[in-house]
This record gives C-alpha cells, structure tokens and sequence, in this order.
C-alpha cells in the first residue's frame, strides 16, 4: 500500500487531538443554552466566556470585540460588505488587491453591483502589493481597505503594519483575511492598525464550522443576521458552543508552538528546494522563499500539466494542490497566478501548492520530495 502524505494543509488542516477532546468535555458538560438563567445556562455561558477570553488575548484584543462565526467566508463577507453598508454615506471606495481569497473578492463584486468602486492593487512577481499603489488609490472617498495578511496560493505576506499606519489619519476602515497567518504570525490587532481581522479554526487544527471576527470597538457594521441578542447583537443565533470550545484549544496550541511550526516548516522548504535543484529539475518558486508564509510552498514545474502533476501524485499517495480548495474542480486557471504571470502564460497551468501541517516530519518531506521529483521527471518524458 502506498505511505500516504498529506501536503494540503491550506486547504484544510487535521483537526488535534486535544481540540476533539475538548469538544468533547463540551458536548458532554456544556448542554445548555448560554443563554439560559439557570445552572446549565450559566455553565455553558462561562465555557463560552472563557473560550473568547482565549481568542481575544491571542490577538491582544478586548474580549468585547470577538465576534464568533462560521469561518472564514462569513468573517470575510461581514466586514466586507458590513463595513461598506455602514459607512456608504462617507463615500462609496473600496480598495482590496487582485489576490485576494474569493471571500473578499466576491464580496467585493457584489458591492459593484450595489453602487460602490472597487480598486484591485496589482501584485509583483513575489506577490507583493506595492505601497506607492496603494497611496495613489486612496482618496476621500475610501471607506474601506481590504487586505489579506498572507496568501492562500503562494503565501505571499502583505505588509499590513505598513498599511495600518497610512490609514492612522484616515477614515476608510481596514480589514484583514488572517486565515493562514494566524498561529504563524505574532498578531497584535493594534500594532496592525486593524478595525476587522478574519480568522477561521480549521486552517489551525480545529474544527470546521467556526472562526471569528476581530471588529474594533465603536467600529460601524451592518450585521445580516436578525433575531436573538447573542454576541452582543451581532451575530443572532444560538452558539456553537462546541466548536467555540475546540476553535479556542486550537488557538492555544497554536499560540504555544509557533515557533517550533515556523522553524520545521521553513526547514520542509528548504529541503524540497533543495531536492528539486539537487536532481536537477526545471522548477520555478512562486512568491518568495523567505519572506512568504512558512507553510505555503508553491512551485512551477515548466512543460508539466498540473492536472497530470496532481494525479500522478495522487497515485503515489501525495496530497497537493493547484491552488485554492475553494476554486478546486473549475477549469479556470488560479487567479492568484494570473495576476502573477498573466492569463495567457503557462505558469499558471504549471504550478502545484504544498502546504505543511500537524503530522507532517523531516523524513516525510524529504520522501515526498523524491516522490515529486521522479514524477516529475516521468512525465517531462
């Protein structure tokens, strides 16, 4: 049978075994309503306080600016389309970039539809916005910028704290989609200069389902969802209290080991690099090696299909991807890559993310190194 290697970590991550357990002590101990006056009520409510106590140190927030969600995708659309709703009588600009995930971007079409300017920042060949862009973009008329902090395709890192500061005497309001730099990073939402920042539990080894919202005090949103009073009435619903529990172990265990993640996943670079150059294969970094997110690693391998790649390493047991999970089965090629090489270029038909993770070792990357190089070289036959 063949080892299984799972290399796809930006899509989904493995959920700890410490996360489930909690889950677990939650559906077991934490049946009530948060909402709910008497013992059960108030049980669940102090599990579900101490869960946003977790989450809101681990991005030096006040506990009263946590908005628990769904995940990324709701994180991304209430800031997006709330903050842009809420401040359309100060003007009707919005400025996002060309890579964003398709949460943002969507949601940034949508409100195209409604009457609002989007202007999408180009990106170099690292991936990179370039500030002398983004300061001729911003106008009086700006409500909102929208910027991821690391990218999901080539794991390119914005330089949000740069951004943070050119907005310091601005009105227009800034959010940032942190799904794959959270636990990677040391997020401090004031040194950032961030009123909305997007995290989801499932890039972090929890479980799906789940994620917050950072929305800085006195922030102006509009909120789509109506009904009960939870989360301070901005988000009605009863809590998913079990995922709350596990999306905050997760936090945990993702503040505890970051530095060790950041080390061994750097290390993992290095060593498929270094294969790749080692056996002398054609083969391309997309974004940059040092400066982009440890754990995102997107390669081109010149004349190669990335539809056969992705087979082929399927066969040999290698979990990988073209990109996004959230485009995956779509025969049009990344965005990301297109605003990288341009449509028509064959990078962008040539060019697989490996993305490292919980469970993943030394021996396992160098073995799918090997792997990916002999693929490789069979299919440029």
């Amino acid at each position: 049978m063949v080892e299984r290697v799972y290399l796809d970590h930006a899509a989904t991550s493995p959920i700890h075994p410490e996360v489930v357990q909690a889950m677990l002590a939650s559906f077991t101990n934490n049946y009530g309503n948060p909402s709910s006056i008497h013992y059960a009520g108030r049980e669940a409510r102090k599990a579900l306080d101490e869960a946003r106590a977790v989450v809101a140190e681990s991005i030096a927030a006040d506990e009263r600016e946590i908005v628990f969600t769904s995940g990324g995708t709701e994180g991304d659309n209430i800031a997006v389309i709330g903050a842009a709703l809420a401040n359309q009588e100060r003007g009707n600009h919005i400025i996002t970039t060309a890579i964003e995930h398709p949460a943002v971007l969507e949601a940034c079409v949508y409100l195209e539809t409604q009457g609002f300017k989007v202007t999408y920042l180009p990106v170099d060949q690292t991936g990179v916005i370039s500030l002398e862009d983004f300061d001729a973009a911003l106008t009086d008329e700006t409500i909102l910028v929208s910027i991821m902090f690391g990218n999901n395709e080539i794991g390119s890192v914005q330089p949000i704290r740069a951004i943070g500061e050119r907005l310091t005497d601005h009105e227009a309001l800034f959010h940032t989609d942190a799904v794959q730099a959270f636990g990677m990073f040391d997020i401090d939402v004031a040194v950032l200069g961030v009123d909305l920042l997007t995290v989801t539990a499932h890039k972090i080894n929890g479980p799906r389902g789940i994620g917050f919202l950072y929305v800085k005090n006195g922030t102006n949103l509009v909120y789509p969802f109506h009904g009960g009073e939870q989360e301070r009435k901005r988000r009605a619903g009863t809590e998913n209290l079990p995922g709350i529990c596990g999306l905050a172990e997760a936090v945990r265990i993702a503040q505890e080991s970051r530095k060790q993640k950041r080390s061994d996943f750097l290390e993992y670079k290095h060593v498929l690099v270094d294969t790749f150059t080692e056996r002398e294969i054609r083969f391309e970094v997309n974004g940059s090696l040092e400066k982009g997110l440890p754990q995102v690693l997107n390669v081109r391998f010149p004349g190669v299909s990335v539809e056969q790649l992705l087979m082929n390493l399927d066969m040999e047991g290698i979990a990988v991807s073209s990109g996004s999970a959230c485009t995956a089965g779509t025969v049009d090629p990344s965005h990301v890559l297109v605003a990288l090489y341009g449509e028509d270029h064959a990078g962008v038909r040539e060019s697989i993310r490996i993305s490292f993770g919980l469970g993943n070792s030394y021996e396992e990357i160098e073995s799918a190194a090997s792997e990916i190089v002999k693929v490789v070289q069979r299919l440029c036959k």
